[in-house]
């Protein structure tokens, strides 16, 4: 399997790279490698669990899943500064 990820990771622009050298960055090529091996197994057996085939994500999915998330959690942020989500303006 991990053959597969050394694979998988020397691809351009897809979500495997991008991952690796996220994690390379951070832990190590090696320690990096297993777990995109560890991903790429996990995505096998959720295919063959649903019978769905592979949709590659693209090396951009992390960042803008982060950007939406970060953009929710600011709006929240912002309502509850402007009292927006207290009971007693729903009320009113």
């Amino acid at each position: 399997m991990t053959e597969c990820a050394w694979c998988a990771t020397r691809t351009k622009n897809t979500y495997f790279s991008a991952r690796y050298r996220k994690l390379a960055a951070r832990r190590g090529k090696k320690r990096a490698l297993v777990a995109i091996a560890a991903e790429m197994l996990k995505v096998v057996y959720h295919m063959l669990k649903d019978g769905t085939s592979y949709v590659e994500l693209g090396e951009d999915y992390m960042g803008s899943k982060r950007k939406d998330a970060q953009i929710k959690y600011h709006k929240e942020q912002l309502d509850k500064l402007l009292g927006e989500d207290s009971p007693e303006t729903q009320s009113a």
